[in-house]
């Protein structure tokens, strides 16, 4: 009798496993044929609109190939991308709440953020600095002092520039503002002395806007960003059919034709990106 329950309970089991594995994002994908991108549209070089609307970029690319990856790994032979426009203060929410699937452009990976999303393997490495006017005479973080300073509220970068600042004792003035496009137009305006900002999205700002003439960046960068792409949280799964595709590209070399199409103008690689793409190029 105990041998008979204990087998009627293993065929349950059997029968439960497969509903509860079809629950998560891959499922999810698989019915509608289609996988839903979020993107920031003004984030150049790494996601942006063009003139056509079209979502672009380096974490645009590598996104689109998670989606070909995806696709293959669900024996697919087409997933379709949704793209949906989002903002620095929104992202992580509508990864949280599933209203996008993952999120393409340039969060940095903390393990506050872990608490409510999950994420990719790295993507990207940068560091905050301070983008200033040719001729202001700033060049380190010591020559803020008395300086008025705008940064993106409630990103990793506006708390690493106040913490840099707290260290150092300078006494800078840090204005807050929602988006990049608003942060440059301060220092273009002279309303402000700099904007703080991941180094690359700063020269990604100057290039869009001026050609490049007439802003420089601090000798000193104060934080370092770890970028990743936000996942629902606890979707095990899911997390490793993307990090199977990133890591397929850092093992192949692959991510270089990406990175040279968008980042080449600004220099090859640093070596410790260059060094987190190699480590994460894990074998199958």
């Amino acid at each position: 009798m105990l041998r008979r329950t204990l087998l009627v309970f293993a065929l349950s089991c059997a029968l439960v496993a497969p509903a509860v594995a079809q629950t998560g994002t891959l499922e999810k994908i698989r019915r509608a044929g289609a996988i839903t991108l979020g993107y920031i549209e003004d984030a150049a070089p790494f996601s942006f609109a063009d003139a056509k609307g079209e979502p672009q970029g380096y974490s645009v690319d590598l996104c689109r190939e998670i989606a070909r990856g995806i696709g293959a790994q669900l024996g697919l032979p087409k997933v379709d991308t949704r793209w949906v426009a989002l903002t620095i203060q929104n992202r992580l929410e509508a990864v949280r709440t599933g209203r996008v699937d993952i999120e393409c452009s340039t969060t940095t990976w903390t393990l506050g953020r872990q608490r409510n999303v999950d994420f990719s393997l790295i993507t990207f490495v940068d560091g905050g600095s301070v983008l200033t006017k040719v001729g202001s005479g700033l060049g380190r973080i010591a020559d803020l002092n008395g300086k008025r300073i705008a940064v993106i509220k409630g990103t990793t970068t506006e708390q690493a520039l106040r913490d840099s600042l707290a260290r150092y004792s300078v006494n800078a003035q840090v204005l807050t503002v929602t988006t990049r496009p608003e942060g440059f137009k301060l220092v273009e305006d002279a309303k402000v002395e700099g904007f703080a900002a991941d180094r690359t999205t700063l020269v990604g700002q100057v290039l869009a806007k001026s050609g490049g003439g007439a802003y420089r960046l601090l000798d000193e960068d104060f934080s370092i960003e770890p970028y990743a792409f936000a996942l629902p949280s606890g979707d095990h799964d899911y997390r490793l059919a993307v990090n199977r595709v990133l890591a397929r590209l850092f093992r192949s070399g692959e991510i270089a034709k990406v990175y040279d199409r968008w980042l080449g103008p600004l220099g090859p690689p640093s070596a410790l990106l260059s060094a987190t793409y190699f480590v994460q190029g894990i074998s199958e």
